[in-house]
């Protein structure tokens, strides 16, 4: 079975897996159809991402088909289509038993703490699969990504008095500023890169789009979405007094905290793991009705292996990659 690894920061090679064992009990054997490709690869592509250790099949954002299932299993069956919720977790530790399944302490993630869903089939826990017949596999490998974002409007409790900003509109920001648009909150995005803005003002009409902010600029809720460390800091600046931060994006750098700011404003700081199991029937739900739309997010797609090729391209500003999807044949 044909498998991508990357074996060192920008190196992908092609190896040959084992074929995928027949699924156990509570398994389901899946052919992957489709694989959304998020800062998350790129960081792990580059030798940034601090989860990601090498060598590692990439790929957490799947859209599958189920080909077998174990005994025990009797939500799925054979042919169905589905999202793929790619958090392993135990079911034993504090958090787990809190409910708290997304930041499990022994947490696996496919794709970044253990090897994903870069290959033809592989089998994994049934309940961690959620059916939908009604979209393609290209919308149900995007589900995942907007898991991202609803866990961190949950986290922050966005409500339709708060005025929210977004500092970064790649994916992960769109998939917060999906989930803040359906609460209903008044939303500004800061983003530097010009395509990035006009996407959200061609896409998100209604939604304010600016460049830059004054230090003072005050809003209720800051959703960092960028990952970089300059920017995380800086999000004090833009939280009025009692606000709340939520950290979305992720750095292996420290984050400076201007401690007396912090102190002055009584504000609330954030971070925001992945997401849950409850959040993907919800975003299954909202594609399905048109309350969320990915297509025009779809701006490069290439076939399995045509990936080792594509992904410094990829990288370039120029690009203007929003989001990059692959595509797997059925075979």
């Amino acid at each position: 079975m044909r498998s991508l690894t990357l074996t060192a920061a920008r190196t992908f090679e092609w190896t040959t897996l084992p074929e995928a064992a027949a699924p156990g009990p509570g398994e389901a054997l899946v052919g992957i159809r489709a694989i959304g490709i998020c800062g998350t690869d790129f960081s792990g592509y580059l030798g940034k991402m601090p989860f990601i250790e090498f060598p590692r099949i990439l790929g957490h954002e799947l859209g599958v088909e189920v080909l077998a299932v174990g005994d025990g299993v009797s939500h799925l069956q054979v042919g169905d289509r589905c999202s793929v919720e790619p958090y392993l977790n135990c079911g034993t530790c504090h958090a787990c038993l809190r409910g708290s399944t997304n930041c499990c302490e022994t947490l696996q993630v496919l794709g970044v703490h253990c090897d994903g869903g870069m290959r033809e089939r592989m089998v994994l826990p049934a309940h961690k699969l959620h059916v939908c017949h009604g979209l393609d596999f290209e919308q149900l490998a995007l589900v995942e990504t907007l898991a991202i974002g609803c866990h961190a409007v949950n986290r922050a409790q966005v409500a339709p008095s708060d005025d929210v900003l977004i500092i970064g509109a790649g994916p992960i920001g769109l998939t917060v500023l999906e989930f803040a648009r359906a609460a209903e909150a008044a939303i500004t995005v800061l983003e530097l890169n010009p395509a990035r803005r006009l996407f959200v003002e061609q896409n998100y009409p209604g939604i304010q789009v600016v460049a830059g902010l004054p230090d003072e600029a005050a809003f209720q809720i800051v959703f960092d979405a960028t990952g970089h460390a300059g920017s995380m800091a800086g999000t004090l600046r833009y939280a009025r007094f009692t606000g709340r931060i939520v950290y979305v994006g992720i750095t292996k750098e420290p984050v400076l905290i201007d401690d007396p700011l912090f102190h002055r404003r009584e504000l609330t700081l954030f971070a925001s793991r992945n997401a849950v199991a409850a959040d993907f029937p919800r975003i299954l739900g909202m594609i399905q009705s048109g309350q969320i739309d990915t297509r025009p997010w779809i701006s490069h797609r290439c076939e399995f292996g045509e990936l080792p090729g594509e992904m410094e391209g990829w990288l370039l500003p120029d690009s203007r990659v929003i989001k990059a999807v692959v595509r797997l044949e059925v075979g």
